[in-house]
C-alpha cells in the first residue's frame, strides 16, 4: 500500500481520492480553503444558498460511472432530467426551445426558422458517430508524446471533427441563420472559450446535450463534494482545510513529498489538484530551465535522468465571471431551470469580450433558476437565482466599481425578458468578480481553467503526468482533458491510471 498526498479538494482531488483508496493506498488530502469543493460549492447567506460555480450536469453516464468505479454507494446522488434542456431568448423577440428529443428539436427548429430544422437532423446524424471515437480518443486517454497525439487515426478524426475550423464555423456548416449559429456555439462559454476560438472539436459539447441530456443535482452541485469527503473520511482519510501546502519536495527526478507549516512530509507520490499553472510555485526554481522557456517539459519519455528540468509553462485564462447570486421573494412558473439571453449580435459582444478584452457594451448571461424543477432549492413561493455573465479575466480593473453598475444593467435586462417584478423581488444579493477567483486561487481570475485554445488542447494542455518527476500528477479543469466536472473526474482518473501504473513499474 502507497501513501499519496493529495494537494487540493476540487473535484479532480475528491475523484483520485476516491479511486486511489478504492485500490488500497493510504490518501491525505490537504486544503488550503476551509471547505472541500473548489469551484464547486455553495453561496450561502440568511439560510439561502445556491450553486457557487458549475450548475450544468453534463454526460450523467461519465459522472456516475467513475464515482461507481471510485466506490460511492448506488444512489447517493439525485440527478434530475431538464427537459426542455432550455431556453436561447435572443434580441430579436425568438425564444429557441432546446429538447433532448432529435425530433421535437427539429421541428421547434423549423417552426422559428423555416428551412433549418434538416441541418439539425444532419448535426445529430454526423456526430452520433463522431462523438464516440472523438471521446475515446481526446476524452479517455493521455498524451505523453506529439507522436501519439497525431497520430494517423487521430488526424484523420480532427479533420471529420473540423478541428481545423473555430466551433462557430464547424456549426455553420449545419445552419445559416446567425441566431441559430449562436445557439449551437454557444456551449464554448461553459469551458470559457469564445466560439470563434474554440476549435470545432468541441462540436461534441452540443451534441452531447442533445445524445445525453442535461440534468441539475437535487440539492444542488454542491452537495456533490460534501457526500465525496463523507465517504473518504469513512474511509479513513485525513482532510486537512485552512492547511496550505508551501511546497513539493523534489529530489532529482522523484517528487518524495510535500512542505507544511515549514514541516517536510514524505509521501509515495502527490496528486497537485490546484489550477495548474500555480504548480510551478511549489516547484524548486532550479527545476526550470528559464523563464522565457514556454510548454510543458523539456523532456518526453518514459524514464527522464536526475537532470532533467522542465521549461515554465505560458498560459491564456479561460474567461472571467461576474456572478451575482441572488434571493427572491417570488416565482417564476414559467421560467425552465437553465436559460441563455443573448444580447443584438453575440459574437460581436464576445469579440469585444476575447479580442479587445473589453466588458461588452451588451453583455450575454446565463441565468439558473433551480426552484424551476427542485421545489427544495428555495423556501415555499421563493427563488435563489444565479447569474453568470462572462467577462475578461484579467484583474487589472476596479472591479469594486464595475461590478455593481453591470449587474444592475443585467438584473434590469432579465427582468424585462425573462423575469417580471425581478427588481422588487430581490431579498438579497451578492457579486463575485474575477479579483476574488484570483484570491481563490483561480489562475489569472479566469473562471475554467486555462482557455480551450488549439494551443492548449490535446497534447498541448497539461498531462495527468505534467513533468518528466517520477510520483508528481496533476487534476483539475487546467489538466487534460479539459473543464466540466464529468471531464475533470475524468482527468483525475487519467491520472490514477498513470500513478497506478508507473507505482507497478517502480515497486
Amino acid at each position: 500500500m502507497s501513501r499519496i498526498a493529495v494537494v487540493g479538494s476540487g473535484i479532480g482531488g475528491l475523484t483520485a481520492a476516491l479511486l486511489l483508496t478504492r485500490q488500497g493506498h493510504e490518501v491525505v488530502m490537504y486544503e488550503r480553503a476551509a471547505g472541500v469543493g473548489g469551484r464547486v460549492a455553495f453561496e450561502e447567506q440568511n439560510g439561502y444558498r445556491i450553486d457557487q460555480g458549475p450548475t450544468i450536469v453534463l454526460l450523467p453516464e461519465m459522472l456516475l460511472g467513475i464515482l461507481e468505479e471510485g466506490g460511492l454507494p448506488p444512489g447517493s446522488l439525485e440527478l434530475l432530467h431538464c427537459d426542455p434542456l432550455y431556453r436561447v431568448h435572443f434580441r430579436s423577440g425568438r425564444v429557441l426551445t432546446k429538447y433532448s428529443e432529435v425530433s421535437a428539436q427539429a421541428e421547434e427548429i423549423e417552426r422559428l426558422y423555416p428551412g433549418e430544422g434538416q441541418g439539425f437532423t444532419r448535426f445529430m446524424n454526423d456526430m452520433s458517430w463522431l462523438y464516440p471515437k472523438g471521446r475515446t480518443s481526446f476524452l479517455e486517454r493521455g498524451y505523453k508524446k506529439g507522436r501519439e497525439f497525431f497520430s494517423p487515426a487521430n488526424l484523420a478524426l480532427m479533420v471529420r471533427l473540423r478541428a481545423y475550423r473555430n466551433l462557430r464555423s464547424a456549426i455553420g456548416q449545419y445552419f445559416r441563420h446567425e441566431e441559430l449559429r449562436d445557439a449551437f456555439s454557444l456551449q464554448s462559454l461553459y469551458i470559457g472559450g469564445a466560439p470563434f476560438r474554440t476549435p470545432g472539436i468541441y462540436t461534441m459539447l452540443p451534441y452531447a446535450e442533445h445524445a445525453f441530456g442535461i440534468w441539475m443535482l437535487k440539492g444542488g452541485y454542491g452537495v456533490l463534494p460534501r457526500i465525496m469527503a463523507r465517504e473518504l473520511e469513512g474511509r479513513g482519510v485525513e482532510i486537512h482545510t485552512r492547511t496550505e501546502v508551501e511546497s513539493l519536495l523534489v529530489e532529482g527526478d522523484r517528487c518524495r513529498g510535500v512542505v507544511v507549516n515549514g514541516r517536510e512530509i514524505l509521501y509515495d507520490a502527490v496528486l497537485y489538484n490546484g489550477d495548474f499553472p500555480n504548480v510551478e510555485k511549489l516547484l524548486p526554481p532550479s527545476l526550470f530551465k528559464s523563464e522565457r522557456a514556454v510548454g510543458i517539459t523539456a523532456v518526453q519519455g518514459s524514464r527522464p535522468s536526475a537532470k532533467a528540468a522542465v521549461k515554465r509553462g505560458r498560459f491564456k485564462p479561460s474567461s472571467g465571471c461576474l456572478l451575482i447570486y441572488a434571493a427572491a421573494s417570488r416565482r417564476w412558473p414559467e421560467s425552465l431551470v437553465h436559460q441563455f439571453f443573448l444580447p443584438d449580435s453575440l459574437n460581436s459582444s464576445l469579440h469585444e469580450l476575447f479580442e479587445r478584452e473589453q466588458i461588452p457594451a451588451d453583455p450575454s448571461y446565463y441565468v439558473f433558476n433551480p426552484a424551476a424543477l427542485d421545489d427544495s432549492a428555495a423556501p415555499p413561493g421563493e427563488s435563489v437565482l444565479y447569474f453568470l455573465v462572462p467577462v475578461p479575466s484579467g484583474t487589472d480593473r476596479d472591479w469594486e466599481a464595475l461590478a455593481g453598475e453591470l449587474a444592475d444593467r443585467v438584473l434590469a435586462d432579465a427582468e424585462k425578458r425573462g423575469f417580471p417584478g425581478l427588481g422588487d423581488s430581490i431579498i438579497w444579493r451578492r457579486l463575485r468578480t474575477p479579483a476574488d477567483a484570483e484570491k481563490e486561487g483561480l489562475y489569472g481570475g479566469g473562471s475554467f481553467g486555462i482557455a480551450p485554445l488549439l494551443s492548449q488542447s490535446g497534447v498541448f494542455r497539461p498531462q495527468p503526468k505534467p513533468y518528466p518527476i517520477q510520483g508528481l500528477y496533476a487534476a483539475g479543469a487546467s489538466v487534460h482533458p479539459g473543464g466540466g466536472v464529468p471531464i475533470v473526474m475524468q482527468g483525475a482518473r487519467l491520472a490514477v491510471q498513470e500513478l497506478t501504473k508507473e507505482m507497478s513499474i517502480h515497486e
